[in-house]
C-alpha cells in the first residue's frame, strides 16, 4: 500500500488537524470569539507552540519507527514538507469547520470590534473577515510556516554521527 510508507505523516497531519480544532471550540468557550475578541490575536497564537511540539513529536516518530533512529536533516525537512502540504491541503475543510460549525459568528463579532477599534474601516473589515480569506490566509499560513518549522524542527531532531 502507497500510504503505508507515509503512515507517520497522514497521523500527524490528523493530530494537527484534531488539535487546531480543538484549540478552536476552546477558543470559542472561553469567549475569544466573542466577548474577549479583543484579546483573539494574541491567544491565537500560542497555537504556535503546540503546532511546534506536534511537528517535534512526528519527525521523532518519523525518526525512531522509519529510519531506525538515524533521520538526516533532509529526511526530516521532507517529513515536516510533507505533513505541512497535507496540514495546507485540509485547511478549507478546517476553515470551514471552525467558521461555520465551531464559531459561526466569529466574523460579525472580529469585525464589529476592529471597526469600533478604529483599526478598520466597515469595507475592510468585511472582506479581511471572510470565510475565502481566511481559507486564503490559512493556507498560505500552512505551507510558510510548515516549511520554516519542518526546517527548524529537523535541524534539532536528526541524527547526529560522530565524528
Amino acid at each position: 500500500m502507497w500510504w503505508h510508507k507515509y503512515y507517520i505523516e497522514l497521523k500527524w497531519t490528523g493530530i494537527f488537524a484534531s488539535a487546531l480544532l480543538l484549540w478552536m471550540f476552546a477558543e470559542r468557550m472561553v469567549g475569544l470569539h466573542s466577548v474577549h475578541v479583543a484579546q483573539h490575536p494574541l491567544y491565537t497564537s500560542l497555537f504556535a507552540i503546540v503546532a511546534v511540539a506536534i511537528y517535534i513529536l512526528a519527525l521523532r516518530e518519523k525518526r525512531d519507527r522509519a529510519y531506525s533512529g538515524e533521520m538526516s536533516w533532509q529526511q526530516g525537512f521532507h517529513c515536516g514538507l510533507r505533513i505541512s502540504v497535507l496540514v495546507a491541503v485540509l485547511s478549507p475543510l478546517l476553515q470551514w469547520i471552525i467558521h461555520r460549525l465551531i464559531s459561526p459568528h466569529f466574523f460579525t463579532n472580529a469585525a464589529t470590534h476592529a471597526v469600533q477599534s478604529g483599526k478598520m474601516t466597515p469595507a475592510e473589515a468585511g472582506q479581511y473577515f471572510d470565510l475565502s480569506s481566511y481559507i486564503i490566509q490559512a493556507t498560505i499560513g500552512a505551507l510558510l510556516m510548515g516549511v520554516i518549522t519542518s526546517a527548524l524542527v529537523a535541524f534539532f531532531v536528526r541524527s547526529r554521527r560522530p565524528d
